[in-house]
């Protein structure tokens, strides 16, 4: 979408009613996921998810997208299509997924280990997390795309890590994907201004190796360009004065996996 949409008060309470329905749901997935089972299991998991909760998954029949779920296997970095593929041990997946409800869209990633994975996949997973945080924590209002943009590359280049450059966060809520666009790369005070009732996607994709990727022939699968791990974690902040708003947070998640 080419507008900037601007949200009220009750409308951004209405992506948070969505967001939570979505948050439920990336819970419920992170007590599925481990070795053994189909990425497609997953898929289909969700879409009655989202059914029984009144919600229409918002990836399904998106530009012809055919699962409610993007899942992304390994060096696979977004939009990769679940599968008959059995998870094994050590492997890293990324979970993507948007409920529509009443209208209202949510969006959000999170990456999960399946079963024990190594410490090298375990730092890609924190630091990628930790680098939403950073990009979280300026997304308020006065600030600039770019602060967020900034924030998170500066803790990513620490590590030497690549920062996919060809995909980025996004505005969200009336549809799935709106302006502003929102970079994991960037010069601090540059971009456009954060304004209230403004609802972003901050969604930083870095891989363990090159920043570069690799565009599958199935016209959406993205994948490293050297074969090397890669994670994706995403979180909904609307905009406010003096704080972040962050629409859906990561909690009923990290609360399953500290149970496994």
């Amino acid at each position: 979408m080419s507008k900037v949409y601007y949200k009220t008060d009750e409308e951004i309470e209405q992506v948070r009613e969505s967001a939570n329905v979505l948050s439920q749901l990336l819970a419920e997935i992170a007590s599925l996921v481990k070795p053994g089972i189909t990425t497609l299991s997953l898929d289909k998991f969700a879409f009655e998810f989202i059914k029984d909760h009144k919600g229409t998954p918002a990836f399904l029949n998106y530009h012809g997208f055919p699962y409610s779920l993007c899942i992304s296997v390994n060096d696979q970095i977004v939009h990769g299509f679940p599968s008959e593929y059995v998870l094994q041990e050590g492997d890293i997946i990324s979970v993507d997924g948007g409920v529509n409800l009443n209208d209202f869209i949510s969006d959000s990633a999170y990456t999960f280990g399946v079963g024990e994975i190594s410490s090298e996949a375990q730092q890609l997973l924190d630091v990628t997390k930790a680098s939403l945080y950073k990009g979280i924590d300026e997304a308020v209002a006065g600030k600039r795309v770019g602060d967020i943009s900034a924030a998170v590359q500066e803790y990513v280049t620490r590590y030497n890590y690549g920062i996919v450059r060809e995909l980025v966060g996004h505005g969200v809520g009336f549809h799935l994907h709106e302006k502003p666009e929102v970079p994991n790369y960037g010069k601090r005070g540059s971009g456009p201004k954060l304004e209230e009732g403004l609802v972003i996607c901050i969604e930083p994709m870095i891989n363990a190796g090159k920043g570069g990727v690799k565009f599958w022939d199935d016209g959406w699968t993205v994948s490293t360009i050297d074969g090397k791990l890669s994670a994706h974690f995403e979180q909904m902040v609307a905009i406010r004065k003096g704080k972040p708003d962050v629409l859906l947070n990561f909690d009923a998640i990290e609360k399953v996996l500290d149970k496994k």
